[in-house]
């Protein structure tokens, strides 16, 4: 089922992606841009997101720049389990973008933390939870692809 989008819920996603304004006010900034008081734009903004037109606004950080580490794991998780054990994998707070695939692993999920020694002690905490392997995939190279959908 796709969303109805009136011109200015287009005019709203079109200026948010990317370049969004560090300063004090910047949803103000936005708003003004186009023709808007702030809270008009949030509420818009609220109701995309309530909606699921958006499914996330928000900054995207590069963890490793300020210490931190992530990496892409998967485990092989037998169907019967799926359910608890996604339960577990998700319950720990080091975790995010969990999806099942159709695959011989088929959880998939990314593992971010503070430090670089924390991927290990997150992955043996899962470990133990869940008594089954962690495999982890660390990034071999990065890519910085711009993504901007005309709305």
């Amino acid at each position: 089922m796709s969303a109805a989008l009136d011109s200015l819920d287009r005019r709203i996603i079109n200026a948010l992606q990317g370049e969004f304004p560090l300063c004090d006010e910047p949803y103000r900034e936005v708003a003004v841009s186009l023709g808007l008081n702030e809270a008009t734009l949030i509420a818009r903004l609220s109701q995309l997101l309530d909606a699921r037109v958006l499914t996330r606004f928000g900054p995207m950080y590069q963890v490793e720049r300020m210490g931190g580490a992530f990496v892409l794991a998967a485990i092989a998780v037998p169907e019967e389990r799926y359910d608890a054990v996604a339960a577990l994998v998700n319950a720990r707070p080091e975790v995010a973008h969990n999806y099942r695939r159709e695959h011989a692993l088929n959880m998939w999920f990314v593992l971010a933390t503070e430090t670089p020694d924390g991927i290990e002690d997150a992955i043996a905490r899962i470990e133990c939870d869940t008594g089954l392997r962690v495999d982890a995939f660390p990034k071999e190279r990065e890519y910085f692809v711009e993504m901007k959908l005309n709305a």
